[in-house]
């Protein structure tokens, strides 16, 4: 298994401003940015920052703490997995309004995006999130202490059979900007347990 350092890391659509240390990663969103393909919206959006890592194993867990000082309307940051602008999964916090915001998840899949979501208070700042891989399957877990982990779904990525992207992201869909940092980064044996 791969480690999440430097060396092996990859942009897409590689931010005006961000900083990579040993044990701390931030990134500096631009407005307009964005990952949707068209679902309900009509829009196609694959233009924010994702930062990745290749990736073969077929079972694993990566995990990441995101915290954020998000204020505006779809400003967001959390895990990826970016196979091409038509195949990806990416769970995340959505800031709404001062009183909640969404904590969710989207894939997409052929060129079409799906979105689930649960309201949280908008006063909660950061968030641990588990991504497992088994095949072409994957489970999206949520944990505010980084210990007990909640599903958020499961799901299947019709072009997540052998080599995977994964990583993280950070975007502000509209005239917004603010800084995402990312720590606790690893990859560990796969926590997502076989179905008996």
């Amino acid at each position: 298994m791969r480690k999440f350092c430097k060396e092996n890391l990859f942009w897409i659509n590689e931010p005006q401003t961000y900083f990579i240390n040993d044990d701390k990663i931030t990134i500096v969103t631009e407005p307009g940015t964005d990952y949707w393909q068209r679902t309900y919206y009509g829009f196609q959006n694959d233009n924010a920052p994702a930062l990745l890592i290749k990736v073969t194993d077929r079972q694993f867990s990566f995990v990441v703490k995101t915290e954020f000082d998000s204020k505006n309307r779809f400003d967001q940051c959390g895990v990826i997995i970016y196979q091409n602008s038509d195949n990806w999964i990416k769970g995340s916090i959505e800031y709404e309004n001062q009183e909640f915001q969404r904590l969710g998840s989207v894939v997409t899949n052929h060129g079409y995006s799906d979105w689930a979501t649960s309201d949280i208070p908008a006063a909660q700042k950061y968030m641990y999130y588990r991504l497992s891989r088994r095949d072409s399957d994957f489970c999206i877990e949520n944990s505010y202490d980084g210990i007990n982990y909640n599903q958020m779904r499961i799901a299947h990525l019709f072009q997540g059979e052998e080599e995977i992207q994964i990583g993280i992201y950070a975007c502000s869909p509209e005239n917004s900007s603010f800084e995402a940092v990312f720590t606790e980064i690893a990859f560990m044996d796969c926590q997502w347990k076989a179905h008996q």
